[in-house]
């Protein structure tokens, strides 16, 4: 059976689930944690997958994923036993600003804060 394209889909753990087509990006979450930088500016244009991989970062360290690894198994990160042994042990606070679409400052301010 051909694996679907989850064309807009932003939540790993679906695209996992529902075996859709997905180009491993996890070698992220290994170059950034051993990086150790003390800010992370990820910037690229729309519909980069920017949000996807933050889900997918989220999902990998949140202790809400604990005992979750059937979602990276057969992915780069799930190869070395130092990165299986990070997944889920962390405390996670996810923010997305990717429904703020407002055009001026004061109208995405007001929809930021109402989140």
């Amino acid at each position: 059976m051909a694996r679907m394209v989850g064309i807009g889909l932003q939540s790993f753990e679906k695209i996992r689930q529902n075996n859709c087509f997905y180009v491993d990006k996890t070698d992220f979450i290994r170059e950034w944690w051993e990086a150790q930088d003390e800010v992370t500016l990820i910037t690229r244009p729309r519909r980069f997958g920017k949000t996807l991989n933050m889900n997918m970062t989220e999902q990998f360290f949140s202790v809400d994923y604990a005992g979750r690894g059937d979602l990276f198994e057969g992915l780069s990160i799930w190869k070395e036993e130092k990165f299986r042994e990070l997944q889920g042990m962390y405390p996670v606070i996810a923010l997305s600003f990717a429904d703020v679409k407002q055009i001026t400052f004061d109208q995405a301010r007001k929809a930021i804060c109402f989140f």
